[in-house]
């Protein structure tokens, strides 16, 4: 039962993890690891609070991600072109399509990607390269200030969970 717990902690772990990073699945790997637990243990009683939690910081995720991109671009000034341009960029430097790009792969696309789609976006629709810039690094750090705060959600719903469960599985 032990390894099972620590199995489901280390899909938590990368939960965490893709609650921060793009691209990868985050809190909705936490829900999992929870509804998954509460099968193995046959207690769902005991993850009663924790799944609560887990909802909560799952609808939370989405509401920052989009406020977070929003008032980021709103912020620097940016249109919906340079919005659309970072969601083009994201998509391109994931799959590793950025030609400025022949070495680390969907990780660093991940990052550069929706900087260069939202400059490019933005350069189409206003014609002034500053600008366009200055809406690029806005609606990424907008982007990034949001996943931070994912991440710390992301830590607290894992938290809720360790310490509703352990006494559970490790007695104390």
């Amino acid at each position: 039962m032990q390894i099972i717990y620590w199995l489901l902690v280390a899909l938590m772990v990368v939960g965490i993890i893709g609650a921060v990073v793009p691209a990868i699945p985050g809190t909705s790997l936490i829900l999992i690891a929870i509804i998954i637990w509460g099968i193995v243990s046959s207690s769902f009683v005991a993850i009663t609070i924790p799944l609560i939690v887990t909802v909560i910081v799952l609808l939370l995720s989405v509401g920052v991600d989009f406020l977070a991109g929003y008032l980021g671009a709103k912020q620097a000034g940016a249109s919906k072109w340079g919005q659309i341009g970072a969601v083009v960029g994201l998509l391109l430097g994931f799959f590793g399509l950025l030609p400025t790009l022949p070495f680390g792969g969907p990780l660093l696309g991940i990052f550069f990607g929706p900087l260069l789609g939202a400059i490019i976006g933005e350069y189409i629709y206003r014609r002034q390269f500053w600008l366009a810039v200055k809406a690029g690094v806005g609606i990424v750090v907008g982007t990034l200030i949001g996943n931070l705060i994912q991440g710390v959600l992301a830590i607290a719903a894992v938290i809720v969970f360790l310490v509703t469960t352990w006494p559970q599985v490790f007695g104390g």
